[in-house]
């Protein structure tokens, strides 16, 4: 895909970088389309590997899984989402890539992600919940706090959409921004709508599937959230591979993956829904 001129700006995409290796010369590119954004989300990857070592050393349990499994999750997620966004702010002119809406969407979600992730790090460490903890006027305050977070996490993604539909670059294939526009309306729609359907429902206890911990037999809204989150990643990557295909077909394929997506996303919602336990404020959980 390296071939694409509308992927690398030209002082990425030079003779002179040609030899160097692919994924440098791409997190080069999200520097140049949107630094602190990318800085930012390799930081958040950066502090994977304290916490991972933490993870080893550290066996206490909270709900049947270890304290540290949360940090490690929230951090690889934050940090992927926070890059996608900085690549995504270079699909605008970069005359507009200073517009008060864009350092708006940047600062948003550094602010609301180091917020978050410093949270859910502290609780860990504490060895105590950072969601759903209703022990104390404290913790609640801060679960709200950090469904506020979330949530201006999420509708950054509609406002960037907006600004790509209206002033995206002219050399975009069309597929290519219609998919990004698509992703970045979806991560709103059914992430943070997901996300608030998830904030009153606690998952199951125990260690569920491997890596992610969800549980697919009813009662955990985690996967129609992480559908509804990575929207932003799967429909430009349609969008992407169906950029060299005929305009009509390109189309038609996308609208086949936008509905995909969301059948998956309306499939997982259902089953989570059965079988969920919704906890009212103020409940010990």
């Amino acid at each position: 895909m390296n071939h694409r001129p509308f992927l690398l700006s030209p002082q990425v995409h030079s003779p002179h970088a040609a030899g160097q290796p692919l994924v440098l010369r791409w997190l080069k590119e999200a520097l140049v389309r949107q630094s602190p954004l990318t800085v930012f989300a390799l930081l958040v990857w950066a502090t994977m590997v304290p916490t991972l070592l933490a993870w080893g050393l550290d066996d206490r349990l909270l709900r049947g899984v270890n304290v540290w499994i949360k940090p490690l999750k929230f951090m690889a997620s934050l940090g992927l989402f926070a890059l996608c966004t900085a690549w995504f702010v270079g699909l605008l002119p970069a005359e507009q890539r200073q517009r008060p809406a864009v350092q708006l969407v940047v600062w948003t979600i550094i602010g609301a992600g180091l917020f978050e992730i410093g949270y859910i790090t502290l609780q860990a460490g504490l060895g105590s919940a950072s969601h759903y903890n209703a022990s104390s006027e404290f913790h609640s305050a801060m679960y709200t706090l950090m469904g506020v977070a979330a949530l201006s996490m999420t509708a950054t993604q509609p406002v960037l959409a907006w600004l790509i539909a209206r002033h995206g670059r002219p050399d975009l294939p069309v597929v290519w921004r219609d998919a990004v526009v698509l992703g970045l309306l979806l991560t709103f729609v059914l992430g943070a709508g997901s996300g608030g359907l998830l904030g009153a429902m606690q998952p199951p206890s125990g260690a569920g599937l491997p890596l992610v911990g969800w549980h697919l037999d009813g009662g955990d809204l985690r996967p129609a959230h992480f559908i509804g989150m990575h929207a932003q990643q799967w429909l430009p990557l349609a969008g992407l591979l169906l950029a060299g295909w005929p305009p009509k077909r390109a189309r038609v394929a996308l609208a086949g993956v936008l509905l995909l997506v969301v059948g998956v996303w309306l499939w997982a919602l259902l089953t989570g829904l059965q079988g969920a336990v919704f906890v009212p404020p103020g409940a010990p959980r």
